[in-house]
C-alpha cells in the first residue's frame, strides 16, 4: 500500500467558524469536506499532521503591540512598513521592543515575502478559537480510534516577536527560540510519504507559505508528491489573488491539485 500523509494547516475555529475572530469564508464547508474524506478513506492515510496557529494577545502582528502618537492602536488589516516605523507613525507600545520592531519590519522587507499586516487577535492560547473545527476534530478522533494511531498536533506562532505563517519556519526566526527555526523533522517525515495531501486555512497565507517552504526544502520528485485539496482550503478575503497566484506557481513547480471527493 502506498504511504499517504495528510498535512492539515490551522483548521481552527477562529478561521473556520463563520463568527470566528478571523473567519475565512468557505472554511466551514472546507472542514466538512475534509472530515468526510478522512471518514471515507482514512484507512489509506498512514499519518496525519495538524498544525495549530497559537498566539498570545501580545503579539507583533496584533494591534496591542503597536501604538501611534495619539496613543491609538492600529486597526486590523493595517499594513506597517519600515517607513512607518522609522518615521514614528507606528511604534512599539513598550519602548524596550522598539529596536526589535524596526529590525523586524526591515527583515520582512529584505526577505520579500510580505509586509507586516496587523490581524484581529486570533487563535489565542486557552480560548475556544484555538480549538480544531468540531466536525474535523470528530473525524480525527475517529481516525485515531480506527487506526490505533495518533494525530501529530504541532503548535506554531507562540513567539510574540515573529509571525509564523509557515509550519516549516517562522518568517523571521528568533535565534533564542528553536521552535522558530527550520523544522527539519517535519520535512524529513514528509519526505518519507508517497503522497502528501495538503488542506487547511488559509490558502492565501499559512497554506501558501508552508507549501512554498516545503517545496524549497524538497527536491523536484517530492514536490510532485504534494497534492493540494482545492476544495478543503480557502483564502482570506482581499487576498484571493494571492491564493490563486500561489496555486498557479506551485502547479508549475509540479504540485498537483485534486478534489477531496475524487480521491
Amino acid at each position: 500500500m502506498k504511504h499517504f500523509h495528510l498535512l492539515i494547516i490551522d483548521p481552527q475555529r477562529d478561521f473556520c467558524d463563520p463568527d470566528g475572530a478571523l473567519a475565512v469564508p468557505g472554511a466551514d464547508k472546507d472542514m466538512e469536506r475534509l472530515a468526510k474524506m478522512i471518514n471515507r478513506i482514512g484507512d489509506k492515510i498512514g499519518n496525519i499532521r495538524c498544525t495549530l496557529d497559537t498566539h498570545h494577545l501580545f503579539d507583533i502582528s496584533h494591534p496591542i503591540f503597536w501604538v501611534n502618537s495619539a496613543g491609538k492602536h492600529p486597526d486590523p488589516f493595517t499594513i506597517i512598513t519600515v517607513n512607518d516605523v522609522e518615521k514614528g507613525i507606528w511604534k512599539a507600545v513598550k519602548p524596550e521592543h522598539q529596536e526589535h520592531a524596526l529590525n523586524y519590519v526591515g527583515r520582512l522587507t529584505a526577505n520579500s515575502r510580505y509586509p507586516l499586516c496587523i490581524w484581529p487577535p486570533h487563535c489565542l492560547i486557552g480560548t475556544q478559537g484555538h480549538n480544531v473545527s468540531p466536525i474535523l476534530a470528530d473525524a480525527l478522533l475517529a481516525w485515531e480510534a480506527r487506526q490505533i494511531a495518533r494525530v501529530d498536533y504541532m503548535e506554531k506562532g507562540a513567539n510574540y516577536k515573529s509571525e509564523h505563517y509557515s509550519a516549516v519556519q517562522a518568517d523571521v526566526p528568533d535565534p533564542d527560540d528553536p521552535s522558530t527555526r527550520m523544522n527539519h523533522k517535519l520535512v524529513k517525515t514528509l519526505e518519507e510519504a508517497d503522497m502528501i495531501l495538503v488542506a487547511g486555512e488559509a490558502l492565501s497565507h499559512c497554506v501558501k507559505f508552508t507549501v512554498e517552504d516545503l517545496a524549497d526544502a524538497f527536491d523536484e520528485e517530492h514536490v510532485r508528491r504534494m497534492v493540494l485539496l482545492k476544495d478543503c482550503s480557502s483564502s482570506v478575503p482581499g487576498f484571493e489573488q494571492q491564493g490563486k497566484d500561489f496555486v498557479e506557481a506551485m502547479t508549475d513547480r509540479g504540485m498537483r491539485v485534486a478534489v477531496s471527493s475524487e480521491l
